[in-house]
């Protein structure tokens, strides 16, 4: 999700929270999150606050949704279980300052990967698990059908967020004004555009998408057709633990070679048999030692594709068009079906 001047105001705390967790780091890449990890028995994952489909707990309490599989995914990989799992709820001004004092091992709340964030503060992002652009909400008795109808609108953003500049950028662009009602979290955020606060809602259009999916009268809001941004969504870690950057980057791209390959839930268990396939055997493990490469065994790839389904499975369950949310794929297609989806190869 979206903006820059937050960050800059951010950067100061979070860096020297970065440089606080180096001398650990520094001490602690030799020790390794992997081996952290694995000694606490326990995976420490960030997540948002909540947003329906990506992360919010269920009825029952329990964490679920895209962003958390991936947490899920890693824990099964690593630990051999899903539940192992502590999911820490993160805001936009949060989420990096409780990633860079080892708060949590690894962030998987919707977070664009930018160059000052991968570069300027410290992290590592370790893919893209959703191709996403910024949007726009507003009332269908608004009576507005496209973005650039939004002068003098008050719009509810999220601090924190890339967000801000992009929206500013926009505007400006255009040369249309804009009022900003700044909100913290998504739910902040309902709360004030249903309440009338504002005009407009702008973040990442799949946040948008599902925020919608909450409300008692859907079909009163439309997404307009503008976006406006690149927004790629993806898991990241700190700096300097490659060991664990590979770990957390091969179990998403697992997943997503496991949708390309045809391996799904219901046939993994004949698959890691063996087949004629030898990428399909290396990344399941019956042939190769991709597992003690990672510092995982050689079913680290089978546990994390039978805790969750590959990456189409968890797609459709949490954020799919057959689902409230009711996401087409889109960019999120695999390579092979038109979208952007693509892992690098199991060899």
């Amino acid at each position: 999700m979206a903006g820059y001047q937050e960050e800059v105001n951010m950067k100061k705390s979070v860096l020297l929270g970065a440089m606080a967790f180096a001398g650990l780091a520094a001490g602690a890449a030799s020790a390794g999150t992997l081996d952290d990890v694995k000694a606490r028995g326990k995976l420490n994952c960030g997540v948002t606050v909540g947003l329906v489909g990506f992360a919010a707990p269920n009825a029952n309490g329990e964490w679920e949704g895209f962003d958390v599989a991936v947490c899920r995914a890693v824990a099964a990989a690593v630990l051999g279980d899903s539940t192992a799992v502590e999911f820490v709820p993160t805001t936009g001004k949060t989420r990096f300052t409780a990633l860079a004092s080892g708060e949590i091992d690894m962030l998987a709340r919707n977070t664009t990967w930018t160059f000052s964030r991968d570069v300027d503060l410290k992290f590592e992002f370790t893919g893209v698990n959703y191709y996403d652009g910024q949007g726009f909400m507003v009332p269908k008795d608004l009576g507005v059908s496209s973005a650039k109808e939004l002068d003098g609108a008050t719009v509810c953003i999220q601090t924190g967020t890339t967000t801000e500049l992009n929206l500013a950028d926009f505007f400006r662009s255009n040369n249309i004004s804009y009022e900003p009602v700044p909100i913290e979290t998504n739910a902040e955020a309902q709360q004030q555009y249903l309440a009338g606060a504002c005009d407009v809602y702008t973040t990442d259009a799949s946040g948008l998408a599902a925020t919608r999916a909450t409300f008692d009268d859907p079909g009163a809001h439309v997404l307009l057709p503008e976006i406006i941004s690149k927004e790629p969504l993806g898991p990241l870690v700190r700096h300097g633990d490659n060991e664990w950057g590979d770990v957390v980057r091969w179990t998403l791209n697992a997943l997503v070679s496991a949708e390309e390959l045809g391996i799904t839930s219901a046939n993994l268990s004949e698959m890691s048999a063996g087949t004629e396939n030898p990428e399909i055997n290396r990344l399941l493990g019956s042939e190769g030692t991709l597992g003690e490469m990672l510092g995982l065994d050689a079913t680290w790839a089978q546990k994390a594709i039978a805790s969750q389904g590959n990456y189409g499975e968890i797609f459709a369950k949490n954020i799919g068009e057959d689902t409230p949310v009711g996401l087409a794929r889109g960019l999120n297609a695999q390579w092979t079906e038109g979208g952007l989806l693509y892992a690098p190869p199991f060899r």
